[in-house]
């Protein structure tokens, strides 16, 4: 009789929460945000929470969408990134991008050590 020991290592959830402040999100826009969110994992894999956070700075106005986003990363200071642009896509992207850098920066710091 043969016997095999098998070890899978459970990948964690990443926790996305989308809060809106002055503004109703849509479906459509949530959506987007996770489908984009879910990207950093690539960069980083142990995130356990992202917070985004959804503002009108200044209704009537151009660049009045302010997005700030806040990564959790178990052991490590929270990742903080703010945008203010003309839309919340075009904030999220923004933010998303400069994420990544700062992700694969920390990345390269933990493999050093």
């Amino acid at each position: 009789m043969n016997l095999y020991s098998l070890t899978f290592k459970k990948k964690a959830t990443m926790e996305i929460k989308i809060k809106s402040i002055n503004l109703d999100a849509t479906e459509k826009l949530e959506a987007f945000i996770e489908k984009k969110i879910a990207k950093l994992e690539k960069s980083y894999e142990d995130i356990q929470k992202v917070e985004v956070q959804l503002k009108v700075v200044k209704p009537a106005t151009a660049l009045n969408k302010a997005t700030s986003v806040t990564v959790t990363i178990p052991g490590m200071s929270p990742v903080f990134v703010e945008k203010v642009n003309d839309t919340f896509e075009e904030g999220i992207d923004l933010c998303v991008d400069a994420l990544k850098v700062q992700l694969q920066k920390i990345k390269e710091k933990s493999r050093n050590y």
